[in-house]
């Protein structure tokens, strides 16, 4: 068993970010994951980490956030994935 963490990344339009926050926080998955962390940065950016149980690894099937409404966000919503490797620490 692999845990994926997917992670989603958006930049509101200006002055924006508050109503952006609040749309990521109000997402709702087809499926829990184990950990879910919402994030705001500088420049009304929001990040979401999602962490899984995936048999498959990186290739899983997961249930990701949608892209906002266009007026809402600067530029595409970028997505990555990553698959742990090593886990230290408390």
């Amino acid at each position: 068993m692999s845990t994926v963490t997917l992670m989603w990344e958006a930049r509101a339009v200006a002055g924006r970010g508050n109503e952006l926050l609040e749309w990521a926080r109000s997402r709702v998955l087809a499926r829990e994951p184990l950990r879910r962390e919402v994030f705001r940065a500088a420049q009304d950016r929001v990040l979401v980490l999602t962490w899984w149980d995936a048999p498959e690894g990186a290739a899983a099937e997961l249930p990701e956030l949608p892209e906002p409404d266009a007026d809402l966000i600067t530029r595409a919503v970028h997505r990555w994935r990553f698959e742990s490797v090593e886990v230290t620490g408390g």
